[in-house]
């Protein structure tokens, strides 16, 4: 459990440089689900990095982005993991 968790710290970290806010929490199935909300151009910046970089040690084997939509007001006002 503990390396899933310094993984998901590394795109806690990722985020905030960004400037995204949302949150991050990896499942039972060994894999990471979550929000990121922002300006489009920072969530496809934060997407890009979730497909193709990600956390060191993480492997990638693919992404699935879904319910994307236009929201008028952010409903986070920070990025943090869940447990």
């Amino acid at each position: 459990m503990t390396a899933h968790i310094l993984q998901i710290e590394y795109t806690e970290g990722e985020a905030k440089k960004i400037g995204v806010v949302g949150w991050v929490k990896n499942t039972s199935k060994g894999t990471v689900t979550g929000q990121v909300q922002g300006p489009e151009d920072k969530v496809s910046s934060m997407k890009s990095w979730l497909s193709k970089v990600g956390s060191p040690s993480s492997r990638i084997d693919r992404t699935n982005f879904s319910n994307e939509k236009t929201i008028s007001k952010l409903e986070y006002s920070n990025f943090s993991i869940r447990y």
